[in-house]
């Protein structure tokens, strides 16, 4: 059986780790390089690190801080926020990130991720959808959410896998921050028609049903949370042990 995956998100703005309701209303939750130390600690598969407002504020990833992150992890670790090319992939890659992940700058140039995934090899491009339902359907939003592109979800996830990312990073933004659970719906949807991974993201809340749900209800890879760990309402290693204890596969803590 192929093991799922549990992975922390750091949103990050201006060099805080902060955490929102449907991508609005932040609050500090700490600072990013001890979360990622304690995340790499307790056992989780991998860590996301996003800054959160580089697009708006039309500049670039925290290098520095990525630098900082890198060193107090042991498990991959994937940057995403404000990165549109080439140099500013080598950049993030040489600070000790793993893999980076593209959205916005993906959606309005979509050739960069062929020639990333051609410069840098699958393995290391994710590209993250942010999307809402409208009308019954799912729309791509960009810009950290304020823009809707009128693009369907599931025709960019197909694109997206068509020139060669090697993973796809799913929120749905109409959970996002509430706890609820994952949107099943909008995962199943996706993750059961493209062939590359897919983490499932928006929505998990303290109660491990939500994850055990997302895993047995549809074809994800792994699944993404930020409040419940970073304010200990589930901690890695207790989600690990209940989740096994449902069936359900994880790599060893």
């Amino acid at each position: 059986m192929l093991t799922k995956r549990i992975i922390p998100c750091l949103d990050v703005k201006n060099g805080e780790t902060v955490k929102g309701v449907n991508f609005e209303n932040l609050k500090y939750a700490g600072d990013p390089v001890a979360l990622a130390k304690k995340y790499s600690t307790e056992g989780a598969d991998e860590l996301v690190f996003l800054d959160i407002t580089a697009t708006n504020e039309k500049r670039k990833t925290i290098v520095e801080l990525v630098e900082k992150v890198a060193k107090e992890v042991f498990i991959p670790f994937t940057v995403g926020g404000g990165i549109s090319d080439i140099e500013d992939i080598r950049q993030i890659l040489a600070a000790g990130a793993d893999k980076i992940s593209f959205n916005s700058s993906a959606v309005k140039n979509p050739k960069i991720i062929n020639d990333c995934v051609n410069y840098f090899g699958s393995q290391c491009i994710v590209v993250a959808i942010d999307a809402k339902k409208i009308d019954g359907e799912y729309y791509v939003h960009i810009n950290a959410g304020q823009k809707n592109t009128g693009k369907k979800l599931l025709d960019w996830a197909k694109e997206v896998q068509e020139r060669g990312a090697g993973e796809i990073l799913l929120t749905s933004m109409d959970f996002d921050g509430t706890q609820k659970g994952f949107d099943i719906d909008m995962n199943a949807l996706v993750s059961n028609n493209v062939n590359i991974p897919v983490i499932a993201s928006g929505g998990a809340g303290a109660n491990s049903a939500h994850f055990v749900d997302v895993f047995n209800k549809t074809r994800v890879d792994a699944a993404l949370a930020a409040s419940i760990f970073h304010f200990n309402t589930l901690p890695v290693k207790q989600l690990k042990e209940e989740l096994l204890a449902a069936g359900i596969e994880t790599r060893k803590v």
